[in-house]
């Protein structure tokens, strides 16, 4: 291993030499522990007892070689501290672990695992001119498996059917919460003992290739949770690993997270190549197509407070492995958790950014669900919390999430928070949805968010399906299954989410009215949507636009989806632009009729009367 690089935090491949390897048949375990007075191994392979590490490289690093060792095996370091105290530890790289409460490393192998998904690993994007429409999801909660003691599917098995709801639903990617190991259900993942482990909870590193495999197959991608930030303080993992703070900061100011864990020291060179080469592993060996990760605002701010400063080290950090990751896999996509206003996080690091692909627009999650809590009657007063976010979204590509962490903690679901009783909801959870998929940037919606679902997501228990059984939920889980449908078959929506062109407001100054209308372009492709937001019929209601037949594409009041109106095909502009009458909290998205190149667009009843008239002619003549 390149000493110097690893010290420097140059390295993307460091799992390849520490935790265990393989040189023939012979396990070879390495870690470094530079302030240990001594490290033993001890595992299923030796009766657990111990057999000695010795200092190797530069005496900061331990390793022994032991001959016979099997895949599945158990083992952990003994190490002994300066103090005089010795702490059994879960190895940093260790590939697998078992499950909780119990904390020992399996001894696994990276190969031997053969992907089949070549066609999409050579076509895969970053989606920038691609629809993006991610489903997140939990795998322990999505659905339960009753066979299971512990109610989980394995990797795999959860891929068998996840995949067909996909396909129905109109998501084409999926982002699932962290997958590294982790002590407490409760922490989702997002406090990592084991960094390079995927959780046994679901099965083993194979049944999880075998889940990408699958999906990728499907045509599915998948973006992984990554955590770059924190990991759980728990005594066997990372913390104080040889008795001193190794991979955390010293300080108590800068060591706990807001969180109670704690936060990685990125000034540390071997601290930066174990987060960047573990992100490498998930993409490399796992084929992740990308990697969602948390919690930026308190990598680039000192505890996430832009008052205390930037954190150079963690902006440095950020920026070399980002450009490390995306040199090594070019279709991959990088979205960052940022709630601050710091400047160019998408842009690439050779043009002075963080070198991200996507970030996530909170301020828009915020104005938009604070905006539907209102009650109908005042909002016009909060009329432009909806155009703010055109004014700043130029300036970054912004991915617009409607998360888990908006659906937990008494925060309310989305449906539960729009204003009013129970039927008052879902108008308005249809209207805001057609407002999101308006909106530019791509999209996110956390699993559940689709069904209307009104109880709080719980790791413990599956989605709340048995509420389709009722139609007000039934016509909304199928509303939304449409609307995913028509963005991903419309490239106005999404492709050029990232270029002025692509959008226009056409009104967003009916502030008494609560009516707004835009219009999104892909250049061969226009499409309008507008917006009821108040709590009463408009009628009326007038825009300039082209001379034409336009098709409705969408509407959301049609009594399919629990609305009130029989679906129309069609409407004609008249006097210079087109008269809507429009139904309390509701949506309409409008396209233009596509002509055949030399004929004249026909209205409907026209094209009725022509009929009629031919048939008399025909009558005629015989």
């Amino acid at each position: 291993m390149d000493l110097y690089g690893y010290y420097t935090g140059k390295i993307f491949d460091t799992y390849r030499y520490l935790g265990c390897t393989f040189d023939g048949d012979t396990a070879v375990f390495r870690t470094f522990a530079p302030a240990a007075t001594r490290v033993a191994v001890i595992g299923e392979f030796n009766g657990w007892q111990e057999w000695e590490m010795y200092q190797g490289y530069d005496r900061n690093f331990w390793e022994c070689r032991i001959p016979g060792v099997k895949e599945g095996q158990m083992y952990k370091y003994r190490i002994y501290t300066q103090n005089g105290s010795v702490i059994d530890h879960c190895d940093p790289y260790g590939y697998e672990m078992e499950l909780r409460p119990n904390n020992a490393t399996l001894v696994r192998k990276m190969q031997g695992y053969k992907f089949h998904d070549q066609k999409w690993m050579k076509k895969r994007t970053d989606c920038r001119e691609t629809p993006l429409n991610i489903y997140e999801v939990h795998v322990g909660s999505w659905k339960r498996n009753k066979k299971d003691e512990n109610g989980w599917y394995r990797y795999d098995e959860f891929a068998d059917l996840l995949i067909p709801y996909l396909k129905e639903n109109g998501y084409n990617y999926i982002e699932v919460m962290p997958l590294n190991e982790h002590p407490c259900d409760e922490s989702w993942g997002y406090q990592a003992t084991g960094f390079y482990a995927p959780t046994s909870r679901y099965g083993t590193a194979k049944d999880l290739k075998k889940m990408v495999d699958k999906l990728h197959q499907a045509d599915i991608g998948i973006i992984l949770d990554f955590v770059p930030v924190h990991f759980a303080v728990d005594g066997y993992a990372l913390a104080n690993y040889d008795g001193t703070p190794l991979f955390e900061y010293p300080h108590q100011d800068v060591g706990q997270s807001e969180w109670g864990s704690c936060n990685f020291n990125h000034s540390r060179g071997e601290v930066r190549s174990f987060l960047q080469s573990c992100a490498n592993y998930w993409l490399e060996e796992y084929h992740m197509d990308g990697l969602r990760m948390d919690a930026i605002s308190n990598l680039i701010y000192w505890q996430g407070n832009k008052d205390r400063g930037v954190n150079r080290d963690g902006v440095e950090f950020l920026r070399h492995m980002n450009q490390g990751l995306k040199e090594r896999h070019p279709g991959i996509l990088l979205a960052a958790e940022d709630s601050s206003a710091y400047a160019n996080v998408t842009k690439a690091v050779w043009e002075g950014g963080l070198g991200f692909d996507y970030k996530w627009d909170m301020g828009w999650m915020n104005d938009t669900l604070d905006y539907f809590r209102t009650d109908p009657l005042f909002r016009g007063g909060a009329y432009h919390k909806l155009t703010f976010s055109m004014m700043y979204y130029p300036e970054e590509n912004y991915l617009l999430p409607l998360s888990h962490d908006e659906v937990v903690h008494g925060k309310a679901t989305i449906a539960q928070k729009m204003h009013g009783e129970y039927e008052q909801k879902f108008p308005q959870a249809r209207a805001l949805a057609m407002y999101m998929y308006a909106h530019p940037g791509k999209k996110l919606n956390f699993m559940g968010n689709e069904l209307g679902q009104l109880r709080e997501w719980d790791e413990k228990r599956e989605l709340d399906w048995e509420i389709l059984k009722y139609p007000i939920h039934d016509s909304f889980q199928r509303f939304m299954k449409e609307l995913n449908l028509l963005y991903l078959k419309h490239p106005a929506f999404w492709k050029w989410d990232y270029r002025s062109e692509g959008f226009r407001w056409l009104d967003c100054h009916q502030e008494s009215r609560c009516i707004y209308a835009m219009e999104r372009s892909s250049g061969d492709e226009k499409i309008i949507a507008v917006f009821n937001f108040s709590g009463i019929e408009q009628k009326d209601y007038f825009f300039e636009t082209e001379e034409g037949t336009y098709d409705i594409l969408l509407s959301s009041n049609w009594d399919v989806y629990g609305g009130t109106e029989k679906k129309k095909k069609s409407i004609r502009t008249k006097l210079g632009g087109l008269h809507l009458d429009l139904p309390a909290e509701s949506a309409v998205y409008l396209k233009k009729h596509a002509t055949v190149p030399g004929k004249t667009s026909v209205p409907e009843k026209q094209k009725t009367t022509l009929a009629k008239q031919t048939v008399s002619v025909k009558k005629t003549k015989k």
